[in-house]
């Protein structure tokens, strides 16, 4: 699904909205486990306007109990937002190189915290380059935003009704599956959340 109320947008449409002021925030969040480090790639090039987003720093806190990539702390996550020019009622776009691995965390992040209009680049970063579109190694010049994370109870229950009336894949592929160890087991779950049975 693509477009201003889908998931995905892809990089024509996202090339058009960049064109009228003020087009979306761009968050450029390129990440890799194991490296190389995701700012090594931004420097070489990146959608004009976008902002880099440390995944490791600004999307996840230090790894412990809670698993490798711990949910950030909401005060940490409002200023890195803030920083990379995210506000309310402002669309944000997010990106990584290609798979949406880590596009989909702050994707999730930024919902989860209650920001209404998110949507992730479809093919990410190489579509772009594919489809021939610019790149730049320009620093942007984002003006601060004024996002504050909620409390994810409240901004969680709006997220989950939205996705509870998309259409559900066959049960078979609705069952969870446990990792081979508890870190990993602990790193899928969304607190509070309840596996769908049935």
């Amino acid at each position: 699904m693509t477009g201003p109320g889908g998931l995905l947008v892809s990089p024509g449409a996202l090339a058009q909205e960049l064109a009228s002021q003020p087009g979306p925030a761009l968050l450029d969040v390129r990440w890799r486990l194991g490296g190389p480090p995701g700012l090594d790639s931004y420097r070489e090039g990146h959608l004009p306007g976008a902002v880099f987003i440390d995944l490791e720093r600004d999307l996840a806190a230090p790894p412990g109990p809670a698993g490798r990539h711990p949910l950030p702390d909401p005060a940490v996550f409002t200023d890195a937002m803030r920083t990379a020019g995210v506000n309310e009622d402002r669309p944000v776009v997010v990106y990584d190189d290609r798979d949406a691995t880590a596009a989909a965390r702050a994707w999730w992040l930024l919902r989860y915290h209650g920001h209404q209009n998110v949507r992730v680049l479809d093919g990410g970063y190489q579509a772009w380059l594919a489809a021939g579109l610019p790149v730049t190694r320009a620093d942007p010049a984002a003006k601060p935003g004024e996002f504050t994370a909620r409390h994810p109870r409240r901004a969680l229950r709006g997220l989950l009704v939205e996705l509870d009336h998309r259409p559900r894949p066959p049960r078979r592929h609705r069952r969870l599956t446990r990792g081979t160890n508890d870190a990993q087991w602990n790193t899928g779950l969304v607190p509070d959340a309840a596996a769908p049975v049935g």
